[in-house]
């Protein structure tokens, strides 16, 4: 009976296979049209799927659809962005119309906006944030790494790929010279005292970055330089427990080598340069011209036939790439496991992690482990408690050493090792140049940082009456340090001495008291208020010891036995504590959701200032229109959320170190005949008038989504001035002090911010596209110093330019053979570097020197682009810096052109060559004339900083696997790096934290390979 057909007592028509009895519905057609709840208007690009299949459509341009069913009992899912997805079961329906109500997230996403939350369309200040999504997309080892390009006005650079370097951060600019321009950092509402770096970044759940005075004035004194709030998962509610495990293991490789002469071109380089000094001459004394290679002169010279190891080099055509040796595969894994859950009453989230980053050179290695325990219990309707804790210990080593850039001057035409194998601790005659290998022996180089970090925050809550809250949080954070130095004797400091050692050993306590009332009311039905009121005290106390060593008996001691060395030297200790006290209140005030008003003031008194200004006050006043919930803009159905902000607001910066008030006295020394005295003298004058710098800034926002969360973002404009500067007034010598701090001069602070997320593409086939996108533009500059708007040469301190300018000669060319006359009249040569005349009078003087740039970029920005597709995922972010001026210590220290060491390749001059790149190597200068115009290079770049490549597996397989779910998982980190810096002038990575780039610490810039995966049971 292949393919008979009967007809059932409903009138369906079944169809009988005679290898399956099973009986099956025939498909059929359902049709419909979807429509927005608020207009009724149709809705376009709807998905239709049939649930538990991979069969589905999407609505036309009408808003209509048509689809296959196999069964009456089928159910379809209606999801679109910008709506709540809802399913509807067909039964024996042939038409099915939709009408979708929109989904209101984009409207009530809640912020972490600093002892509180808000709505994000009831926000005023200027508040970036990044969610866990964005956390867990790469493999980071900070939460630094995580903000870099995903949130506008941040900017965050990396200062090095050793393993446990942390990057730094700067919101909308530099502002003071002396007080620091570091964010404050608070976790789970207390206020850390040190750095995030000691933060496992799985424990995140989201932080938000406050940026204007509006939102930072609740931290008065300490929100300067803007407020990172980190929020650490928290346990649920659905009474399931829950155990997740987010691992990866990965390889770092270096991208590349930096480009070195061989040793044919070195030997050549180094002829060149006693050529140019008259040393390069055969046997009978005349000058061997350039390109032409002479035995007899060869053996006059030092670094090559003068050295017999070089000579035999020279004649076995030796070229030995020392960085080969050096450089290796890192290894990096993480893992993480999490287990999370709770009920109505009780939530917890306890986590234990475990990270270990081994470098690209052998030397360089990090090691954390961590533990956290977040727990809230609700003891009945009116008392609620919690507790998060965590503890780590981490341990960095190599953070000091260099034995990478020691590989860079190392002679390519000697060898590592005798015939036998044997390492050789000086491979030429050059005192100054050891074997790098032999920084890598075990035991001949330590520098190990080990860290111990308890940091807590407790919080008891009454509900004292409806609305009306009091919360006290108590956060106390301990941290011991121990730094131990071993530098053995066979090392290239050393160089066969006595070995030395040094133990540093730092203990501190610091603890945060915070009183919290809350209350909350609405009138009316439209007017919302909401007081939060503040004492806070935080109190810090730190304790330094440190002693150093030389001739450690026996160096398997190491730094740990220091007594037993045949030299102490005096030790040193020290004492620094320091304490806020601190009052806040905070109205926020809503009309109808349309008209908001936030007032926030707080006072603060430092320990650090003086009798006569301890205290501070740091106002604050902000306002927002709710534009689209106006009656004219609601039939606009387009607009979800069109929201109008503006803020002023003052912020003080406590960033001035203890004691700086106070005067100072110094130890001198003094001889009785032959007898040494020791006593003191005046060392430094105090000022007790010493105040706050202080931030005023006025900030426009605008906050807008479209097409149901479509198109959605944030603008920002701002402009911040900092006064009363912390800057080292210049005294008379004759007063016996140099200069004395003073509140004086200002700075000035002015850009334009977008954050942008797209919905591009959500299809019924399952394929969705979305694009995050952040741009920055900050421009710094200098209003006024001591003696008012004139510049400060001396310190590189100019009027309308940036905190760090570069003011220099500017080099362009090279004088060339025909032009002998004009560079001997500026006391220069042909094959030296050229310098602009700027004032034209035929003379090269301090009067030519100008303005090159700063390290501040004209703008930068990320761009995250997220694809998926039945399971699989792709996600790639590029982050870029453009405009912004690299002055390279590494060209400096690597670039000397006297040819006694290896260096970078570079296009020198020569007769034969006659190029305006670089000058002509000399043997008789360390570095050429005015070699700094050498290191001033293009900072733009664009990198790709990660490709994550992922699958889900399905609720069904992640179920017979055992798992509520599993990601597996591949990312890249960093595979490209677009810079002329790199490119064409053989730097190392563009990405710095300052002016000087890349000096003598510098390691190769990597690229990271991981394989991951994220499964939940």
């Amino acid at each position: 009976m292949a393919g008979a057909v009967m007809t059932g007592f409903t009138g369906q028509a079944y169809a009988m296979r005679p290898s399956n009895p099973t009986i099956r519905v025939i498909d059929r057609t359902v049709s419909g049209k979807v429509t927005s709840v608020e207009d009724n208007l149709p809705v376009p690009g709807v998905s239709v799927v049939l649930k538990g299949s991979k069969s589905g459509t999407n609505t036309d341009a009408d808003g209509t659809f048509k689809i296959s069913i196999p069964e009456d009992n089928a159910v379809l899912v209606f999801s679109a962005v910008g709506f709540v997805t809802q399913e509807v079961t067909v039964g024996n329906k042939s038409v099915v119309d939709i009408v979708l109500a929109s989904d209101q997230k984009i409207l009530t996403e809640v912020v972490v906006v600093g002892y509180g939350t808000q709505k994000k369309s009831q926000l005023t200040g200027a508040i970036s944030s990044v969610g866990a999504k964005e956390i867990n997309e790469m493999p980071i080892t900070n939460l630094g790494q995580a903000l870099q390009g995903r949130a506008a006005g941040v900017d965050v650079t990396q200062s090095g790929s050793k393993p446990g370097t942390v990057p730094k951060i700067l919101i909308r600019g530099r502002r003071s010279f002396n007080a620091g321009n570091d964010p404050l950092y608070v976790v789970d509402g207390i206020p850390l005292a040190g750095g995030y770096e000691d933060m496992n970044p799985n424990d995140i759940q989201s932080m938000e970055v406050l940026k204007d005075a509006t939102a930072t004035a609740i931290y008065g004194s300490r929100g300067a330089n803007g407020v990172v709030i980190v929020t650490t998962k928290r346990g649920g509610q659905k009474g399931k427990t829950t155990v997740s495990y987010d691992g990866y293991v990965g390889v770092s490789k270096a991208l590349d080598k930096v480009e070195l002469f061989n040793g044919t071109e070195f030997a050549e380089f180094v002829r060149e340069a006693y050529r140019a000094t008259g040393g390069y001459k055969d046997a009978a004394g005349n000058a061997i011209p350039t390109g032409v290679i002479n035995a007899e002169a060869d053996a006059k010279v030092a670094v090559l036939g003068g050295d017999p190891n070089v000579a035999k080099g020279i004649a076995n055509g030796t070229s030995t790439d020392w960085q080969d040796l050096v450089v290796k595969t890192g290894v990096m894994q993480n893992h993480s496991v999490g287990i999370q859950g709770g009920n109505d009453r009780t939530q917890f989230y306890i986590s234990g992690a475990y990270f270990r980053d081994k470098g690209v050179v052998k030397e360089a290695n990090f090691t954390r482990v961590s533990l956290r325990s977040n727990i809230d219990h609700q003891v009945n309707k009116w008392l609620k408690v919690g507790l998060s804790s965590y503890m780590m210990n981490s341990i960095r080593n190599g953070d000091s050493l260099n034995t990478y850039g020691m590989t860079i001057n190392q002679n390519p035409l000697a060898v590592p090792y005798d015939d036998n194998g044997k390492l050789i601790f000086s491979p030429t005659n050059d005192a100054l140049l050891t074997n790098p290998l032999a920084e890598l022996v075990k035991g001949a180089q330590v520098a190990e940082l080990k860290r111990y970090r308890i940091f807590n925050s407790l919080f008891t809550e009454f509900s004292i009456l409806p609305g009306l809250k009091y919360r006290v949080n108590f956060g106390p954070d301990f941290t011991i340090s121990r730094y131990g130095r071993f530098i053995g004797s066979q090392t290239n400091a050393r160089k066969g001495g006595d070995a030395q050692a040094k133990a540093l050993q730092g203990f501190a306590f610091n603890w945060t008291l915070e009183n919290i009332i809350n209350y909350s009311k609405t009138f009316g039905g439209k007017h919302n208020l909401n007081v939060t009121l503040l004492h806070s005290f935080q109190k810090d106390r730190a304790e330094l010891f440190s002693a150093s060593v030389q001739g450690v008996p026996v160096e398997t001691q190491s730094f740990y036995n220091l007594g037993a060395a045949t030299t102490i030297f005096s030790p040193a200790s020290g004492y620094i504590p320091w304490q806020i006290n601190s009052y806040m209140a905070r109205v926020n005030y809503d009309y109808n959701d349309k008209y908001l008003v936030t007032l926030t003031i707080r006072r603060d008194g430092s320990s650090r200032f003086g009798e006569n200004s301890k205290y501070g006050n740091f106002p604050g006043i902000a306002v927002g229109w709710n534009l689209g919930n106006e009656d004219f803009l609601k039939s606009v159905t387009w607009i979800d959320l069109l929201k109008i902000r503006a803020g002023w607001g003052k912020v003080g910066n406590t960033g001035l170190a203890p004691y700086q008030t106070q005067g100072f006295l110094g130890r001198t020394s003094y001889a009785w005949n032959t007898t040494p005295a020791y006593g003191y003298r005046g060392d430094r004058i105090g000022n007790p008038d010493l105040r706050w710098e202080s931030s005023t800034t006025a900030n426009v926002g605008l906050d807008f989504s479209f097409i149901r969360g479509k198109v959605q973002g944030s603008l920002e404009f701002y402009q911040t001035n900092t006064t009363d500067l912390l800057l080292s007034d210049q005294l008379p010598g004759s007063r016996g002090y140099a200069a004395v701090t003073r509140n004086v001069g200002e700075t000035r602070n002015r850009g334009i911010e977008l954050s942008l997320t797209t919905n591009n593409v959500n299809t019924a086939g399952g394929f969705k596209w979305t694009t995050d996108f952040t741009f920055t533009k900050n421009t710094e500059a200098i209003l006024s110093l001591y003696n008012g708007k004139v510049d400060d040469i001396g310190n590189g301190w100019f009027i309308g330019r940036p905190l760090s300018t570069v003011y220099d000669y500017r080099k362009i060319g090279i004088w060339q053979t025909n032009e002998a006359d004009a560079a001997k009249a500026v006391n220069s040569e042909v094959g030296q570097i050229k310098l602009k005349d700027i004032n034209g009078d035929g003379k090269i003087n301090a009067n030519d020197r100008e303005i090159i740039g700063s390290d501040v970029p004209d703008f930068s920005g990320g761009i995250t682009n997220r694809l998926s597709y039945k399971g699989f995922d792709l996600s790639f972010f590029f982050f870029a810096r453009v405009g912004n001026l690299i002055r390279s210590e590494f060209h400096r220290n690597n670039n000397a052109l006297a040819g006694r060491y290896q260096q970078m390749k570079v296009d020198y001059w020569t007769p034969n060559n006659p190029t305006n790149e670089f000058p002509r190597p000399k043997s008789n200068q360390e570095f050429p004339v005015y070699g700094s115009t050498l290191t001033y290079f293009d900072g733009t770049f664009v990198k790709l900083r990660n490709v994550n490549v992922g699958y889900t597996f399905t609720p069904e397989l992640s179920k017979k696997l055992g798992m509520e779910s599993l990601r597996l998982y591949s990312s890249i980190q960093q595979p490209f790096i677009w810079a002329k810096y790199r490119s064409k002038y053989n730097g190392v990575d563009p990405e710095t934290t300052g002016l000087a780039a890349g000096g003598t610490g510098v390691t190769p810039a990597t690229m990271v390979i991981t394989f991951g995966v994220n499964a939940k049971f």
